[in-house]
């Protein structure tokens, strides 16, 4: 099973779009395997964005991420990474499909409500960011075989 980090960035929050967020995953089939909230520091937020560094965009980022408590999020399932990424709908949510996060629920980029990792290796060095192994679970839940094919 794939893993992928999910935040509800500070916007979401701020909104009261953490359950429907999440639950926009999870209807997917995706399973919730760690959960917190949490007011991101400057030293994580620059960790978190570190490929971005050097652009001119970068502070911002930071900025915005450090402005509120956020929702980090560990997912499960089949091709997680890209289930998340598809739910989500591009970066820029005028050009999102209706029917993603962002195509319904953002106007623009800066205010976009979530962040999900874009590659498996990017998920794996994201999720070890926010979580500790221990804090990572694993269990089935009775609907799996509903959900995922054998």
């Amino acid at each position: 099973m794939e893993r992928t980090l999910v935040l509800v960035k500070p916007d979401g929050v701020q909104r009261g779009l953490i359950g429907q967020i999440l639950g926009r995953l999870e209807a997917r089939g995706l399973k919730i395997v760690a959960l917190r909230a949490l007011q991101m520091d400057q030293a994580l937020a620059r960790r978190h964005y570190s490929v971005h560094e050097g652009k001119p965009f970068f502070q911002g980022l930071v900025d915005f991420i450090t402005s509120g408590p956020l929702v980090a999020a560990v997912f499960e399932g089949p091709n997680a990474v890209e289930v998340v990424r598809n739910t989500m709908g591009p970066t820029d949510p005028a050009k999102a499909a209706p029917g993603t996060v962002r195509g319904d629920l953002a106007l623009t980029i800066g205010r976009n409500l979530i962040h999900g990792s874009d590659s498996p290796d990017n998920a794996a060095k994201e999720i070890a960011l926010f979580f500790a192994e221990g804090e990572i679970l694993s269990y089935q839940r009775a609907t799996e075989g509903w959900i995922i094919e054998p």
